[in-house]
């Protein structure tokens, strides 16, 4: 190898139990977990099965299970420089958030929200869904594979209630411009929602330097954590404007009072709580958030962002079509290239020649469909990922028969 990251790839590779038996490239759809998250999920396990409890009493040195819940949104509220815990609450799934939020949002008949036209479907449904009640989804053409701000400026209106962008978009693999769009947002009070799945565990984010008003993740693919758990981020100053539809028990102010039945929302994110959430998963992704901050986000974006243009250089020496932005500021951990083909028929059946292949030679990958159904190759890269790994997709491919 040419290059290495500004940590000890070695010792991180020794932490993915996965990377001695196959090459996986394929984080963007759901990431292996590595040991101390394993260790964590393992010790919760073992703490509800004999002190369940335990999880709720106040924090004590070296017990980082106790008191779970404040630990939960002071720890990822620091992770992406909140200016306070409440703006943090666990989050079940980026579906789960976004849908909260679309309902939350005060519409009236002729509002609008805007976002491209490459987004994944749970930033769409719930937005969608809203037709119903006479709010309009503006599906903005993709921008070298994202929203860009001459597009986004093209298309809000007065109207405009909510811009929704993926910081790192699933399948071209766009790194969005969040300080311009976020400025942009704030300067017309559009409420600025990202989707940050892609990038939450890549890519170090300020949101308080940032323009962002809402900010979510679920934690199964760039966090590394379990399926199941993710977390929210709500500006205490948008979350007055937001009329929660959906009241879980822990959501309100004194909810500890089980029979003092109160409807006043607690602060900021806490007021989206939907019960108790997965204890195991709250441990599994405060560990990872743990174990990535030690690594340095700066440090695994660099090594990711160069991972991701080794392979866009190399398939596109090959011949392939690279749809990934090859700019710098606009790629982040993945590659995306066009499967090859006369017609969709040739395409759809050379992906399949090409995916087996792939896991004949033990490397773990994905297809995507663009809105025509014409095949794409996903690479997507984590922190312990090699240049020899990336270099070994476009090497198989080169000897697959059609």
């Amino acid at each position: 190898m040419t290059n290495q990251p500004a940590y000890d790839l070695g010792a991180v590779r020794r932490a993915f139990p996965i990377a001695d038996r196959v090459v996986y490239l394929n984080h963007a759809s759901i990431s292996p977990l590595p040991r101390p998250v394993q260790d964590a999920a393992h010790e919760a396990v073992d703490r509800l099965a004999n002190e369940p409890m335990s999880f709720f009493v106040p924090a004590s040195a070296g017990d980082r299970l106790a008191d779970i819940f404040t630990r939960f949104s002071t720890e990822l509220a620091a992770f992406i420089h909140a200016a306070r815990p409440h703006e943090v609450a666990p989050l079940t799934s980026t579906s789960a958030g976004m849908n909260a939020l679309a309902r939350a949002v005060d519409w009236s008949p002729g509002d609008n929200v805007v976002m491209c036209d490459v987004e994944f479907p749970s930033n769409v449904y719930p937005f969608m869904a809203l037709a119903r009640e006479g709010v309009e989804l503006r599906l903005v053409p993709a921008d070298q594979g994202g929203l860009s701000l001459d597009a986004l400026a093209r298309s809000v209106d007065a109207r405009t209630q909510v811009v929704v962008v993926s910081a790192v978009q699933f399948l071209t693999g766009h790194r969005a411009d969040l300080d311009t769009l976020g400025a942009f947002c704030r300067e017309r009070d559009i409420l600025f929602v990202v989707d940050a799945i892609q990038s939450a565990g890549h890519i170090p984010v300020d949101v308080q330097a940032t323009p962002i008003d809402v900010l979510m993740a679920g934690g199964q693919k760039s966090l590394m954590a379990a399926p199941g758990m993710g977390f929210l981020y709500v500006r205490e100053a948008v979350a007055e404007r937001l009329r929660v539809g959906l009241v879980g028990v822990n959501a309100v102010e004194g909810w500890e009072h089980w029979l003092r039945y109160d409807l006043i929302p607690r602060q900021a994110a806490l007021r989206f709580m939907m019960g108790t959430a997965s204890l195991i998963d709250m441990a599994a992704l405060l560990a990872s958030v743990r174990f990535l901050s030690d690594l340095g986000l700066a440090n695994i974006q660099a090594w990711t962002s160069h991972l991701a243009a080794v392979a866009m250089d190399d398939l596109s020496a090959r011949g392939y079509e690279v749809i990934t932005p090859r700019d710098p500021a606009l790629h982040g951990p993945i590659a995306t290239f066009r499967v090859p083909g006369s017609d969709l028929d040739q395409a759809s059946r050379t992906a399949s020649a090409y995916l087996a292949a792939l896991k004949a030679a033990g490397i773990r990958i994905t297809r995507h469909l663009d809105a025509g159904g014409w095949p794409y190759i996903r690479l997507s890269m984590h922190c312990y990922n090699t240049e020899d790994e990336v270099l070994r997709v476009g090497a198989v491919l080169e000897d697959v028969t059609l």
